[in-house]
């Protein structure tokens, strides 16, 4: 494949964290398709990162919380403008809301909070993929390979399966 071609697949990364009070994180976004809208805490994976590291240190940059991962929770797919692939795994996540303060990344947010499934249902600004996720039972695949085997053949340096 072209690298050229490469730029034109992309692997993104959110977190649906939930606090003790059953209230979620979210952001809104000061750019692209979700400008003013709530979505999840979201990012593009990086080289030499799993989709999981992605994850969490999105979550840290965006909005300072340190959460603890649950598990994989689904996958979002899709091509724009017949041109792009646009790809995002979504993890679940568990954190505590007393003992971490949030703090925005103003240069791409308006602003982070927790918020109940109630107010994100009923605030028009709620973008489509967390009103479809407020229709399911909530269910993390965990983590349940973590390291490498002994016969890892392919050299890798980070391996892990979410089932």
């Amino acid at each position: 494949m072209d690298p050229n071609e490469r730029t034109r697949v992309w692997l993104g990364v959110a977190g649906l964290v939930v606090n003790e009070s059953g209230e979620w994180l979210v952001v809104m976004k000061r750019y692209g398709g979700l400008d003013g809208k709530w979505s999840l805490p979201a990012g593009f994976v990086q080289p030499g990162e799993t989709v999981d590291e992605a994850c969490l240190r999105e979550l840290e940059e965006e909005t300072n919380v340190k959460p603890a991962l649950q598990g994989f929770l689904g996958f979002r797919t899709g091509v724009l403008k017949y041109d792009i692939s646009d790809n995002l795994a979504v993890f679940l996540l568990t954190a505590h809301s007393a003992q971490q303060q949030i703090i925005p990344q103003l240069d791409e947010l308006y602003e982070a909070c927790w918020m109940s499934p109630e107010k994100l249902r009923e605030d028009k600004r709620t973008s489509l993929m967390i009103l479809e996720l407020l229709e399911l039972d909530l269910m993390a695949k965990p983590l349940r390979l973590g390291e490498l085997e002994k016969d890892n053949i392919f050299g890798y340096t980070a391996y892990k399966l979410y089932f």
